[in-house]
């Protein structure tokens, strides 16, 4: 559940906005509320096929809900929640009109022990069925702290599409966990794949598992962590074993429990990623509900000195109307903080489009190298699954880049807010990074066919030209028009013009296909470049209403401020009554500040305000 103590300040906090009349200020606290009322942990967990994420799923919430087998890969999300009764719902989300999921989506709802044919590989190859995700809720005491597990399809492993789709998820979860088994030390996609989640997620932690398959699986956690050293890559590692962990909870057996590593990956997601949502949830309510403070507060202490030296509240007024009219002034199409923000999205629209561009030209460029130097008849399933992964990984990067300059774009913005006010940057939420079910696969063009039937009838034709071309030429020295010199002749132009279809079609194929990729290529860029430019607009008007709604809230509270100086007095025992009244006020926003102050020291101890 979420942080109590920052609901209760919450709540404080909206009914002092009440009591003082100051209905603008409840916009931002009723978001804080609904935020905190919705505290969802999530946590992906992603990696190679067949690596035990689906048994790990399982093992933690000890239950058989993932689909598990030696011929079974995961071709669905999964998402594992609390919930009172175990339940299993398919949920199917339809695109808009503008591209952006439709508010309603299509939820089924489906027997446990029927979610294998739905997220299966075997039972749902390739999706067909076009479901987003199945969601299981289970009563479990690990996950009604909120935390939400989610079981990432495994299909193509982390260079696949269905890994760049995995890729697009990370700046909404809170935490991954890269499942590797003791098989083998890390590979260089799943290194890839680590710097890529550090950058877009908060915590990650690699999870190598079946240590009880492999009895040098230590040898294999000493690799690992040197190659986190060496790619800088700052995440746990636990070793853990899924089979003895399901066991463990079978026999009530404590010794195998502690052997099968699984308290130090429960510590790991209680302490650090739940207890890092809750720090979170402490500081961003601190913070918004401080700006509230500070706003009741700065109308009050305007009024105090008014009421205390009449003398001085015209000044006061003056003063505050000069501030509050460059407050106005961020408001205006002409501010700086406006031109900042479009003009940056309009270059990181083109710079992200470059990228794209950029990357996927090298890919092109070596996929038809590739076709150059082989015949496609020859290579093609193993450069088709070559190339959708090349393609994929340049998506995701080009994905991680744009996500790392939309927070640097805002970042920028909301320095034009620091001397005005604390300005909290709004959460962005970048989708995309994928192109799986948007761009058709690669297939292969048509083929002629040429079998022995087409050669022999190649080779007749043109073993009868060379034929009759010696055959004549030599009844000039009195040979016979069929002689050994021109049955020979034919013979070997027959072999030549087999020779020359073969290389012709060949030629013909390595253009077809080297078209082929160009094609898919320009319809990656066009859909890929549509999706980013969407997601930039996106986040531009995110920045603006954010922004826009900071300068509106700072220049109503100036104007109250300014209302409040300019009050006229009547008499001196009304005046200090008011003074009296004013000094209690603030007294008590005080303590309302005083309690956020500490609900933000509060973050990262563990304690309660």
């Amino acid at each position: 559940m979420a942080v109590p103590e920052a609901v209760a300040l919450v709540d404080l906090a909206l009914k002092a906005v009440t009591a003082y009349d100051r209905p603008d200020l409840a916009p931002r606290l009723r978001q804080t509320r609904t935020r905190l009322s919705d505290p969802v942990v999530r946590v992906l967990v992603v990696g190679e096929f067949k690596q035990g994420k689906s048994q790990l799923v399982n093992a933690l919430v000890n239950a058989a809900v993932c689909p598990v087998d030696d011929d079974i890969a995961t071709a669905v999300p999964t998402l594992v929640r609390f919930g009172e009764e175990t339940s299993v719902t398919l949920v199917r989300e339809v695109a808009g009109a503008d591209g952006a999921v439709a508010e309603k989506a299509d939820r089924t709802v489906v027997g446990l022990n029927e979610l294998a044919d739905h997220v299966s590989e075997g039972g749902n190859p390739g999706n067909r069925a076009g479901l987003t995700r199945a969601e299981v809720t289970l009563p479990r005491k690990l996950l009604q702290s909120g935390l939400a597990l989610v079981d990432t399809p495994g299909v193509g492993g982390l260079g696949s599409a269905h890994g760049a789709a995995t890729m697009s998820a990370l700046p909404t979860a809170d935490a991954v966990l890269l499942v590797s088994d003791a098989s083998q030390e890390y590979t260089a996609p799943e290194l890839e794949f680590l710097q890529a989640a550090r950058k877009l997620c908060p915590n990650v932690a690699c999870i190598v598992t079946k240590t009880d398959l492999y009895p040098h699986w230590r040898r294999i956690v000493d690799l690992d962590q040197g190659h986190l050293r060496t790619a800088r890559v700052d995440a746990e590692l636990l070793p853990v074993s899924s089979a003895l962990r399901l066991h463990a909870a079978r026999t009530q057996d404590l010794d195998l429990i502690a052997e099968s590593g699984f308290q130090a990956l429960t510590s790991f997601l209680l302490r650090k990623v739940v207890g890092a949502a809750d720090d979170l949830d402490r500081r961003s309510t601190s913070q918004d509900v401080l700006v509230t403070c500070q706003a009741l507060e700065a109308t009050m202490r305007a009024e105090l000195m008014s009421q205390r030296d009449p003398e001085k509240a015209g000044q006061l007024a003056r003063e505050l109307e000069a501030a509050r009219s460059r407050v106005d002034g961020l408001r205006q199409r002409s501010a700086r903080w406006q031109t900042t923000l479009n003009d940056g999205v309009a270059d990181l629209i083109a710079d992200i489009d470059y990228d794209l561009r950029d990357r996927l030209r090298a890919v092109s460029r070596d996929a038809e190298q590739l076709l150059e130097d082989a015949d496609p008849a020859d290579i093609w399933e193993q450069f088709a699954e070559w190339f959708h992964k090349q393609v994929s990984h340049a998506v995701a990067q080009n994905f991680v880049w744009t996500t790392e300059r939309a927070r640097w774009l805002a970042e920028q913005v909301a320095e034009h807010f620091a001397e005005a006010v604390d300005v909290t940057l709004p959460e962005l939420r970048v989708a995309g990074g994928s192109v799986a079910g948007l761009v058709d696969p690669l297939d292969m063009p048509a083929d002629e066919k040429f079998g022995v039937g087409q050669k022999l009838f190649v080779g007749a034709r043109g073993g009868y030209g060379g034929m009759l071309m010696l055959g004549l030429a030599s009844t000039v020295a009195g040979f016979a028009l069929l002689n050994p010199i021109s049955i020979g002749a034919g013979l070997l132009f027959g072999a030549k013009t087999v020779r020359d279809e073969k290389k012709r079609m060949k030629q013909r194929r390595q253009a077809e296909s080297k078209n082929a990729v160009r094609r898919h290529i320009d319809e990656v860029t066009f859909q890929v470049g549509k999706d980013s430019r969407d997601n930039l607009r996106r986040i531009q008007r995110d920045l603006r209403d954010h922004f826009t709604t900071v300068a509106d809230e700072l220049s109503e509270a100036l104007k109250e401020s300014v209302a409040a100086a300019q009050t006229a007095l009547k008499d001196d025992a009304e005046r200090q009554k008011r003074v009296a009244d004013l000094e209690a006020e603030l007294e008590r926003v005080g303590g309302l500040a005083e309690r956020a102050r500490a609900l933000a020291a509060a973050a990262g101890t563990g304690g309660s305000a």
